[in-house]
């Protein structure tokens, strides 16, 4: 940093807990000292558990251990396994990919839409062969996916449903919560995400009670709750901590209110930087509806350069997914070799995240908007 240069703007901000200090001791001391001697699935979790089914409408939640093995945890209980394929975006994530090769799959990946970023419901019609067993839409950044669509092409061919959730807790789209619209969801709870802890976690969201019954058994070894030691199905350690329970549990009341105020940030943002789609950088469309601001990335058509002015004006800025899922080399040979995928290939060239965390004061948000917006060159006088 020169002598000239601001402050850095974190995109990962150190201080994310700070406010929290006090209680993340308070809880590890509780559980630690708590006579139960429950440090994992124990009546913390019960009640966080509880406490999200309340929240969701939901019939059941499932804490884990992560998101990711959320994902994997709902494709082995519905028996998703060799030879079967699951159609995932092109654009995203890696576990959308990799859960499913880890359980003997194959992910089929759907181009996206080239303004929300998420599934093209279309594309993903078109890859639906005798083979596909369950359709994986993913929320990305600030936007829900095309979740009334999706259900309806599940519907409309007999397939599972499995609504990648992970960044998006307390969005809302048609009056329906995120995570409720597929035969299954999931939250992640890693630190960054809107309802994130000092640690790793996820849940499985369902209204299919067979399934939420496979579920809690795979997470903890295919014990089924009532007999220790006694396995009726091979499962794994996917088990939620107590530590991290208490602290959600503490935590939660103040989740709106942090909600609330990324939508206020994007709100801000969205109405600043509409009018530079005309130089080559595009925002999310406005609205509430099916959105949670977990992320809000621009796409910018010199994305590098943006970077870099950001940087040079004190903001630190993140480039998510810098390749398609299919040009990984992790996950190629599950792609055809002449694959094209247009609109995630862009994305992942253009796209750049700028700080949205709820602690950003208004100076901060003001100084963001102003690092943006100097970046787009300045309309001649009129003579």
């Amino acid at each position: 940093m020169t002598a000239t240069t601001p402050p850095l703007i974190p995109f990962f901000p150190p201080d994310l807990f700070e406010d929290d200090r006090d209680l993340l001791l308070d809880v590890v001391h509780e559980v630690a000292t708590d006579p139960a001697q429950r440090f994992i699935l124990g009546d913390r979790t019960a009640r966080f558990e509880d406490l999200l089914r309340t929240d969701l409408g939901a019939a059941d939640v499932i804490a884990c251990g992560s998101g990711t093995t959320a994902l994997t945890l709902i494709l082995r209980a519905m028996g998703i396994t060799a030879g079967d394929e699951v159609i995932v975006p092109a654009f995203g994530c890696a576990p959308l990919a990799n859960t499913v090769l880890g359980v003997g799959a194959t992910p089929v990946f759907a181009d996206i839409d080239p303004h929300t970023l998420v599934i093209d419901p279309d594309a993903a019609e078109a890859l639906i062969t005798a083979r596909t067993k369950a359709l994986m839409p993913a929320h990305m950044f600030s936007v829900m996916a095309d979740m009334p669509r999706m259900r309806a092409l599940a519907d409309r061919h007999g397939l599972r449903l499995i609504e990648d959730s992970a960044v998006a807790q307390g969005a809302v789209l048609d009056g329906r919560p995120a995570g409720t619209w597929g035969d299954a969801g999931l939250f992640s709870f890693v630190q960054v995400k809107s309802f994130g802890g000092p640690g790793e976690g996820g849940v499985v969201v369902t209204d299919d009670p067979e399934l939420a019954r496979t579920v809690r058994m795979l997470r903890n070894h295919g014990q089924d709750g009532t007999h220790r030691f006694r396995h009726h199905l091979i499962g794994m350690n996917s088990r939620f901590d107590e530590v991290l329970a208490a602290f959600q549990l503490r935590r939660h009341p103040g989740l709106a209110r942090r909600l609330a105020r990324r939508a206020e940030i994007a709100a801000h943002y969205t109405e600043q930087f509409t009018p530079l789609a005309a130089h080559g950088i595009t925002p999310p469309s406005p609205g509430t509806n099916g959105r949670c601001y977990y992320v809000y990335s621009l796409l910018s058509e010199d994305r590098d350069k943006l970077k870099q002015h950001l940087a040079d004006h004190g903001v630190d800025s993140h480039v998510y997914y810098p390749r398609p899922l299919p040009h990984q080399p992790a996950f190629a040979l599950a792609a055809p070799a002449d694959g094209h995928w247009p609109n995630a290939e862009r994305a992942a060239r253009q796209c750049l995240s700028i700080p949205i965390y709820p602690h950003l004061t208004d100076p901060q948000v003001d100084r963001i908007t102003e690092a943006v917006l100097s970046f787009a060159p300045t309309p001649a006088p009129v003579a």
